[in-house]
């Protein structure tokens, strides 16, 4: 059981991932040109933009959407994971506002891996893959691969996961 309501407890690791991928920023990048490019030319230069232009307020629209809102939303998007003394903590933000716990007693195992982020799962972020695996992930193929007691998994990905392991088992001693 994922629980919200998560307490204050000691940390014991923590890792911080954003989402880094020169071809995601890419993308991200030409979509925001071509909204402000469209942007400009109708609403400051007068030239209607494409064979049937939007009016002059969805144009502006576009622009704020796809050339502020949603580079700003991604810049923000970013994985932290902690251990505590509780047990596993995350939070995706600005997806999950608070953090989500997965209380210690409720872990049966977890081991560091590699893993198949497009094979395994279709991609990065929070993902649902084969088998009932969740994962949250933001780019690479290694992460912490956690077994719950309720036969639930969930894969995170990580730039330590040996460290993440270790933090765990460190914590269950």
């Amino acid at each position: 059981m994922v629980r919200n309501d998560v307490a204050a407890s000691p940390v014991l690791y923590r890792e911080r991932q954003h989402f880094t991928q020169i071809w995601m920023w890419a993308i991200l990048a030409l979509i925001a040109g071509v909204a402000w490019w469209g942007a400009v030319q109708q609403l400051l230069l007068g030239v209607p933009f494409g064979n049937r232009p939007a009016p002059d307020w969805a144009m502006a629209l576009i622009a704020l959407v796809f050339g502020v809102l949603f580079p700003l939303f991604f810049a923000a998007l970013h994985l932290t994971l902690e251990v505590r003394g509780d047990g596993i903590a995350y939070r995706f933000f600005p997806l999950h506002i608070g953090f989500r716990l997965i209380p210690a007693e409720e872990i049966e195992r977890l081991e560091a891996c590699t893993y198949r982020p497009m094979a395994e799962f279709g991609g990065w972020g929070i993902r649902w893959g084969a088998g009932g695996w969740r994962a949250y992930t933001t780019g690479g193929d290694r992460g912490v691969r956690v077994y719950l007691r309720d036969g639930r998994k969930i894969l995170f990905g990580s730039h330590d996961p040996e460290g993440f392991v270790a933090a765990v088992e460190g914590r269950r001693r």
